[in-house]
């Protein structure tokens, strides 16, 4: 088997060294374009099976980013083909994010979110194919309502919309649902997901109304009732609106009493109150203002008002001046027929004199406005109250120690805030808040005193023990020093004590040695021979030995007394 695989490769080395350039660069093409091939092969074989969302591509693609980013937020994996199809990983999942999708209202209008549905069968009569459809809603409405999360069990029943010849006497569809919870669900409660659910069941059924529909608990309750919730929406309304009122309130409180926390200290301004009156509710008004016009603007630099105003600025005069001499004619009817004019005018027939009439037409302009004003809910009021107290200070003796009364307590002074300092601070709340004088804000800053009983009570009781320590500390440390001086004075004593004998042994010791050698010096003068003792002879011997060690190191020697002399 070796020799055949050498010989086969020696045989496709001699055919590649036989190959020209141009053979070898189409052999390297094909493998490569085989390996090019398996790796596609792998990754199409490797892609998951997936499910489209909706049968329609959604082409918008600021819609089709916020419902992958929803699906995100879901931690569902999504997919977008070229044709702009959303896809997911399987069918159940396919049905949870369309209901959730529905309920948030991020459907395209132009997206059927049940194209599935189309399960008819065209060669079967209208009548079957009505049933059909019913069925195949209910089963598909059923299994899309179950796959929420929270419901473990939906009945639903729907009758179609009966058509007649007639609109008035058409019955419009119906449905009825019943559904099962699991336990410790919110979504009886949860008006938001019931009106989720009702969203996907009326865009289900064609020709459904809201008010066809019932959603009802197991229990029998219907969910989907919201007009006998208004009275629990209003409870829900106001107690949205005192949360925001309490939240408007505690953010100027922070902001304000933050402010004079900084420019005081903490500990002086403790109290603040902010009350704010808010109307919640929505108004519109229309009006029409007539204003005067400004022919001069009001210049601020000045201390008074310098503008001028008109009420009216013509822009046409026309002036009609008749004049009229001659004999009055006085006109009385068809001949043969008696006048009708009054005796005074008849009396002025045929009378000659003069007559002049003037008119004048004047155009003006006003300045109108018409107004369209539709008001929001809006703070109607401020009301601030601050509270800061004054300044304590120690009274000090000319040694600088804190002066004491009678009761045994440190004399302070206290100084209050002066007037011309409540008035900054008024006005320096008055700009944090928006102080607007017309709509009855109120901005008050005091100087009451706080209760400091207790706290000067714990700083006497802190410094009296202070000073109490300091006193012990002083009377221990003189003890010790009085105890060490004792000591000193009785090691010297002893010390001296202990020399003076030591002084009186060597003495003694020398006149004993000196008297040994006098008699040895004798005994030897006289021819006498003297025997010595052992323990005189190794004396002799240590004191030889000795002497000679000094000669030859004396700092050895010298530092040997002087360790002898430190020990004692």
């Amino acid at each position: 088997m070796n020799e055949w695989l050498k010989k086969f490769v020696t045989n496709i080395k001699e055919s590649w060294a036989k190959w020209t350039i141009i053979q070898k660069g189409i052999l390297a093409g094909i493998i490569a374009a085989v390996i090019v091939a398996i790796v596609l092969l792998l990754n199409v074989s490797s892609k998951p099976t997936t499910v489209r969302l909706f049968g329609t591509p959604i082409t918008d693609e600021a819609v089709r980013s916020a419902i992958i980013t929803r699906l995100d937020r879901e931690n569902v994996d999504s997919w977008v083909d070229s044709a702009g199809y959303i896809s997911v990983q399987d069918k159940q999942t396919a049905f949870r994010m369309r209901d959730l999708l529905i309920e948030e209202d991020l459907v395209p209008a132009s997206v059927n979110p049940y194209a599935f549905f189309d399960k008819t069968n065209w060669a079967t009569t209208d009548f079957e194919r009505e049933v059909q459809w019913q069925r195949a809603t209910e089963a598909l409405v059923k299994q899309h309502i179950e796959a929420l999360s929270d419901i473990t069990y939906a009945n639903i029943k729907i009758t179609p919309e009966k058509k007649t010849l007639f609109a008035s006497e058409r019955e419009p569809a119906k449905a009825s649902v019943i559904i099962k919870v699991v336990p410790g669900s919110d979504l009886l409660t949860n008006r938001k997901r019931v009106l989720g659910i009702q969203k996907i069941i009326l865009k289900a059924v064609e020709g459904l109304s809201a008010e066809q529909l019932s959603i009802a608990d197991s229990d029998g309750i219907v969910l989907n009732d919201f007009d006998s919730m208004a009275d629990f929406d209003k409870v829900d309304l106001a107690e949205k609106e005192q949360k925001l009122i309490r939240k408007l309130e505690a953010e100027y409180r922070a902001k304000v009493l933050k402010a004079l926390q900084t420019t005081l200290s903490e500990d002086r301004v403790r109290d603040l109150n902010i009350k704010i009156d808010m109307d919640m509710s929505e108004e519109k008004t229309q009006a029409t203002e007539y204003s005067p016009i400004t022919i001069k603007a009001d210049n601020p630099d000045t201390p008074y008002d310098d503008s001028e105003l008109r009420d009216v600025l013509p822009i046409s005069v026309q002036t009609v001046t008749k004049e009229w001499q001659g004999t009055g004619y006085n006109p009385e009817g068809p001949a043969g027929t008696e006048g009708q004019t009054p005796p005074v005018y008849s009396d002025m027939s045929n009378v000659i004199g003069k007559s002049t009439e003037t008119g004048v037409t004047q155009n003006n302009v006003i300045n109108t406005k018409n107004i369209q004003k539709e008001k929001r809910p809006g703070i109607d009021r401020i009301t601030v109250s601050a509270n800061v107290d004054g300044t304590w200070k120690i009274k000090y003796d000319k040694n600088h120690n804190p002066l004491i009364t009678e009761e045994g307590h440190i004399d302070r002074e206290y100084t209050p805030v002066p007037k011309e300092d409540l008035e900054q601070l008024a006005e320096y709340v008055r700009n944090a808040i928006g102080y607007n004088r017309a709509r009855g804000d109120s901005v008050s800053v005091t100087n009451i005193a706080f209760d400091r009983t207790v706290q000067h009570d714990e700083e006497d009781a802190e410094y009296f023990k202070a000073r109490q320590t300091r006193t012990t500390i002083l009377m221990i440390l003189g003890a010790l020093a009085f105890v060490l001086l004792l000591f000193i004075i009785f090691r010297f004593v002893a010390r001296e004590v202990e020399r003076r004998k030591r002084l009186r042994e060597e003495e003694l010791l020398r006149k004993q040695q000196s008297a040994r050698e006098q008699a040895l010096w004798d005994a030897k003068e006289e021819g006498m021979e003297v025997t010595m003792s052992v323990e005189e002879r190794k004396r002799a011997e240590l004191q030889e030995n000795a002497i000679a060690m000094a000669k030859e190191h004396p700092e050895d020697v010298a530092m040997l007394v002087r360790t002898w002399l430190m020990e004692e």
